[in-house]
C-alpha cells in the first residue's frame, strides 16, 4: 500500500513542476526556455534514480513474495541505466546552470537567493556523484550510506531551488 502513496508522490512531483516551471514561470527569452527544458528533463531522471533507494527498500522489507520477484527483476532493468542517466542528467544540470547564470544572473542578481540555491544544488549533485563513483569502484556500507545520504541530500536542496521564486 506504501509503494502506492510513493507512486502518487512522484507523479504528484513531476506534474508539479511541469506546472510550476512552463505555466508559472515562462520566459521570453528561447535559450532560457531550452534551459528550463533541460531542468525538466533533469528532474524526471534525477526522480528515476532516487527511486532506486524505494525500490531497494521494498524489496528487503516487504513480505509479498511476488512483489519482490517483480521489484528485484525492475530493479535489474534500472540498475544497468543508473549511471547513464545520472551523467546525462548532470550534463542537462550543468547546461541549464551555464544557462540561467549568464542570462537570468545578470537579470535577478548573482546572490538571489534562487542562483544561490542552484549553485549549492550543483555542489551536492557533484559530491552525489563523487559519493556514487567511490561506490562503482569498490562498494562498501559506508560508500553505499555516503551515496544514498548525498543524493537525498541533493533531492532536498533542488526541491527547494526548483520551488523557490526568482
Amino acid at each position: 500500500m506504501a509503494y502506492y502513496i510513493w507512486i502518487f508522490i512522484n507523479a504528484l512531483l513531476v506534474v508539479s513542476t511541469v506546472i510550476y516551471i512552463w505555466i508559472f514561470r515562462t520566459h521570453d527569452s528561447q535559450i532560457v526556455t531550452l534551459g528550463q527544458a533541460f531542468s525538466q528533463i533533469a528532474i524526471i531522471l534525477f526522480i528515476v534514480n532516487v527511486n532506486m533507494y524505494f525500490i531497494f527498500l521494498v524489496i528487503r522489507r516487504t513480505k509479498v513474495r511476488k512483489l519482490k520477484i517483480t521489484l528485484a527483476k525492475l530493479s535489474r532493468y534500472m540498475m544497468k541505466s543508473h549511471i547513464k542517466l545520472a551523467i546525462i542528467g548532470t550534463i542537462l544540470i550543468v547546461f541549464h546552470g551555464g544557462i540561467m547564470l549568464v542570462k537570468l544572473g545578470e537579470i535577478v542578481g548573482y546572490t538571489s537567493p534562487k542562483i544561490i540555491s542552484g549553485i549549492l544544488a550543483i555542489l551536492c549533485l557533484a559530491l552525489t556523484i563523487f559519493a556514487g563513483y567511490l561506490r562503482h569502484k569498490r562498494a562498501s556500507g559506508f560508500r553505499r550510506k555516503f551515496h544514498y545520504t548525498s543524493a537525498f541530500i541533493f533531492t532536498f536542496v533542488f526541491l527547494i531551488h526548483i520551488f523557490l521564486p526568482i
